[in-house]
């Protein structure tokens, strides 16, 4: 099997679900005691957190690529970032490694185009709905994105940094969602992009009526199978 480098701790909820989905789907298809060779370096959210706010996106890139080199030099031979919004340095994290990068955004267009689906609504923090550095990731793969509307991103933004990143779910803000992917779905959505690998504790498949796309399970399937492919 191949070693898998994670980059994690943004924030560590979503981080422990990588490990739990990556390792059930290699002993899923190995059976017995299997589970996968992984390097974790889990950064300290604080840190990150105060980088996005101030708009420190050098200092936060300079973190990131760090551990992914501490990865690297641990033996892995492909890293993740375990979060979507920090793929916003995810150039610079690849600039600095000798191995492949698996792009959260690449892993969520395969999934969408082998469903079928060209119109994803999005939902994630501000910087991943409004800035190009997501969005045209999708777009390069020849999907059309649909974002919430002014008021709609900013809560969703505020649910995400104020409760889920947390460890907070409430139904008020489950109902708030629904709403939203509710609206996305009336302006031509197939499917919906969980875009921040918390949304997946507030929001499931069962909850809507259009496609899910929960980007940190995707992510991580992709990991198990890369993990897999000799």
């Amino acid at each position: 099997m191949r070693t898998i480098g994670l980059v994690g701790g943004m924030s560590w909820y979503s981080t422990a679900e990588y490990y739990r989905v990556i390792n059930s789907r290699v002993q899923e298809r190995l059976g017995g005691h299997a589970s996968a060779p992984l390097v974790l370096v889990s950064l300290d959210f604080a840190e990150i957190r105060a980088c996005q706010v101030s708009g420190d996106w050098e200092r936060a890139a300079e973190l990131l690529t760090d551990a992914a080199r501490r990865c690297e030099q641990a033996g892995a031979e492909s890293v993740l970032i375990c979060t979507n919004l920090m793929h916003r340095v995810a150039e610079a994290v690849q600039a600095s490694i000798e191995v492949p990068l698996l792009h959260i955004g690449d892993a969520i267009a395969a999934r969408a185009r082998s469903q079928g689906w060209h119109t994803l609504g999005l939902l994630g923090t501000r910087w991943v709905m409004e800035e190009d550095f997501y969005v045209d990731r999708l777009h390069d793969h020849g999907l059309d994105v649909v974002v919430p509307g002014t008021d709609d991103r900013a809560e969703v933004d505020r649910v995400i940094f104020d409760e889920l990143t947390q460890g907070l779910v409430t139904p008020t803000s489950r109902e708030r969602y629904l709403r939203v992917v509710a609206d996305l779905a009336a302006r031509g959505a197939q499917a919906v992009v969980l875009g921040c690998t918390e949304i997946e504790m507030l929001v499931s498949a069962d909850d809507v009526a259009i496609g899910v796309l929960d980007s940190m399970t995707v992510h991580a399937e992709a990991a198990a199978d890369l993990v897999l492919a000799r």
